[in-house]
């Protein structure tokens, strides 16, 4: 057997925590992969929101949503995923993906940095519903990756003293930094 890696795993967790006709969000649209699959997932009654900061972003993925059918429930949105409280009400998403790094195919030098995802992990907080699931892939590797897993993980570690449920998944003994998978649910009230 394989053990899944760190998307996988956030994937399988999603399923489980995602309800068609749901609001969910991918706050790192990259090349939509992950907002495609949300999609599927939401459902025709369901919403996503995807946001990214680059419009190479939005227009990778506005045709790959287009040819799938499933343009009209996704609004994909050119900000930071520290706006996603401008774009959705308090307790209202079943989800919230965050998926770190750099856009695939693009330059490394634009990066999710840790002051917009940490405001970014703020704004998930508030949006998401009781019992709502908040997972965030990062990425250790590359350049500014290791302060803003650091950063990522002590925000996790804060929330687990207020009531969240926080879990990391990580391989353990690689040769060099590994993605890792941090999840955790918002308290019920």
């Amino acid at each position: 057997m394989k053990l899944p890696r760190p998307t996988e795993l956030a994937h399988a967790f999603v399923t489980a925590a995602a309800s068609p006709g749901d609001l969910v969000v991918d706050a790192t649209l990259g090349k939509g992969t992950d907002t495609l699959w949300l999609a599927e997932l939401a459902g025709s009654g369901g919403r996503v929101l995807a946001f990214d900061i680059q419009a190479a972003a939005l227009d990778a993925a506005a045709p790959r949503l287009q040819a799938a059918g499933l343009a009209d429930r996704v609004q994909l949105i050119l900000a930071s995923h520290a706006a996603l409280a401008d774009h959705a009400p308090p307790d209202s998403a079943a989800v919230v993906m965050f998926n770190l790094g750099y856009l695939p195919g693009h330059s490394h030098e634009i990066t999710t940095s840790p002051v917009e995802t940490l405001r970014g992990l703020d704004a998930a907080a508030t949006v998401l519903k009781p019992g709502g699931l908040l997972t965030v892939v990062c990425y250790p590797g590359h350049p500014g990756g290791d302060e803003e897993c650091e950063a990522v993980t002590y925000w996790m570690q804060h929330r687990a003293t207020t009531g969240w449920r926080v879990a990391r998944y990580s391989p353990i003994a690689t040769l060099r930094p590994s993605p890792f998978l941090l999840a955790a649910t918002k308290p019920d009230r």
